[in-house]
């Protein structure tokens, strides 16, 4: 008799049984239904056993999105094992940090990336057991590495002796590194399964739907949106990187109903020549994060992919907290409407959302403070960082290190990262307002705002910008456009312009890079 699922182990048996010959994963030209990717998992878990793998020890994965990395999570997820994914997109010295801070029996790592992980071997003294996925048969084999394939086939189907428990950490993830060294996250079973449960519920998902998912599997934004599918029985249609056309070509292929896009993304769809000669008819909806959606790119995506947008906000430490959905995203509706476009909605049901001052005190409507979130999705804690912990989760409550405020409805709108803010002359500058004023402008497809150390006014504003194709301005333009806008001196001091603006896994764009990018600049 199943009472609930508190686990995701016992959502993929749930499936199973309830769902055996329904499409859950879809993979280049591999297809597994709901049965056969619990057996799968089922196997490898024991094989892992075989192993040695104690309940609670870390599998870390070094791969490019493929069907694998979800067999590995889920075996993880079955046996009460905690799935490490890392960033393949880091630097050696980063991803040895990372292998070393989550301290892994077992490192699962796609063949592409033997020749880095050989050079690593010397220095990650805990790892037991290599484990080569095998994309190309071609390849010579790993000798110093054990064949994915071979192991996962010689596990049993009955699973090992260990079952995944609700307070049991499901997964070890770190963060971004935005602001600092990578930390990492790590949530129970329980708050998987409760994130898995919201996201299905404001993103609209159900059992026909299609999730097509194109960013990193290291990521939460790689897996919130499957894992919400697969709480109601849907299907993912899985593409190892993003890339336009492609896009186009799955959703058109697959029927998809639902993906995930940054505004860079939906950008790249747009400027696909023949984007309008694909059947698009599927597709319900498209959500997108990180940062609101330019309001003249909407109108643009409206006009050829339907009203089909929403806009969510969430971290890494709890997923997911407030939504604007579909019927209130109007870039041609009411002066509110247009203004609710810079919001990220309203805060999600069951979820807990303060505004509060340096004190925690609660500020009042309209003024900014920083916002906090308390979920049973939240993370339970930062791996081996036990003061970052405490810093973060204070009388239970998440604090984000985001500022923003309230208006009189209860849209929740954000204005800037606590450590983004610009203090010019004794005066507190919140960089979004500055982009969203930048991005006013016709000639602007998105812009990056920092803060650059000045001598007389201790920072000013530097803005870098990119053009939409085929455009030309000039700084002087572009500043007297906002003085029109905002105050004088929130308006940039100085602007850059570049072909593309250095983006995070989660495609949040990367202020510390610009930031180091400034000081070269600085320097020179």
């Amino acid at each position: 008799m199943h009472i609930g699922t508190k686990t995701m182990g016992a959502l993929l048996e749930r499936n199973s049984l309830y769902l055996p010959g329904a499409e859950a994963l879809i993979f280049e030209n591999r297809r597994f239904t709901h049965r056969q990717l619990h057996e799968r998992a089922l196997g490898l878990a024991d094989a892992l056993h075989s192993l040695g793998l104690a309940r609670q020890e870390r599998v870390a994965v070094l791969a490019t999105n493929r069907s694998e990395v979800f067999e590995i999570y889920f075996a993880c997820y079955l046996a009460g094992y905690i799935a490490a994914p890392v960033n393949f997109r880091l630097a050696a010295p980063e991803i040895r940090y990372i292998l070393n801070d989550a301290a892994p029996k077992v490192l699962c790592f796609e063949a592409r990336y033997a020749a880095l992980i050989d050079t690593l071997r010397p220095h990650l003294p805990g790892i037991e057991h290599f484990i080569c996925i095998d994309t190309d048969q071609s390849e010579p084999p790993v000798p110093w590495a054990k064949s994915y394939d071979a192991l996962a086939a010689s596990g049993s189907t009955n699973g090992p002796p260990l079952r995944s428990q609700p307070d049991d950490y499901a997964h070890l993830l770190y963060t971004s590194g935005t602001t600092g060294k990578p930390k990492g996250v790590v949530h129970t079973h329980k708050a998987v399964c409760a994130w898995a449960s919201t996201i299905a519920l404001i993103t609209d998902l159900n059992g026909a739907s299609r999730v097509l998912q194109t960013t990193p599997l290291f990521h939460i934004g790689g897996f919130c949106y499957p894992y919400g599918a697969w709480w109601m029985g849907g299907t993912t249609v899985l593409m190892q990187a993003f890339e336009p056309r492609a896009v186009l070509a799955t959703i058109e292929r697959e029927r998809i109903t639902y993906t995930f896009m940054v505004a860079a993304m939906i950008q790249a769809v747009l400027a696909v020549p023949e984007v309008r000669s694909f059947d698009l008819s599927s597709m319900k909806r498209i959500v997108s994060a990180a940062a609101p959606i330019p309001v003249p790119l909407l109108k643009e995506a409206i006009s050829v992919l339907g009203p089909i947008f929403s806009v969510q906000y969430g971290a890494t430490e709890f997923c997911n907290g407030c939504n604007l959905p579909v019927h209130m995203v109007r870039p041609d509706g009411s002066p509110d409407d247009i203004r609710r476009l810079a919001s990220v909605g309203h805060v999600a049901p069951g979820i807990g959302l303060r505004i509060v001052d340096e004190q925690d005190r609660d500020c009042p409507t309209g003024t900014v403070g920083e916002v906090l979130f308390k979920t049973e999705g939240m993370m339970s804690a930062y791996w081996n960082n036990h003061p970052a912990t405490i810093e973060a989760i204070r009388d239970g409550w998440y604090h984000t290190g985001d500022l923003g405020y309230l208006d009189q409805e209860g849209f929740v709108f954000l204005v800037d990262r606590k450590k983004d803010m610009i203090i010019s002359g004794g005066e507190n500058i919140y960089s979004r307002e500055v982009e969203e004023a930048l991005h006013q402008h016709p000639k602007v497809l998105e812009s990056a705002v920092i803060g650059m150390a000045d001598p007389k006014w201790g920072e000013t504003v530097k803005a870098f910008v990119v053009l939409r194709p085929n455009q030309e301005t000039s700084q002087d333009e572009l500043i007297k456009h906002c003085r029109t806008l905002i105050a004088g001196y929130k308006c940039p001091r100085e602007i850059e312009f570049m072909a593309e603006l250095p983006r995070i896994a989660s495609g949040k764009i990367n202020k510390v890079a610009l930031r180091d990018l400034q000081k070269t600049r600085a320097g020179a």
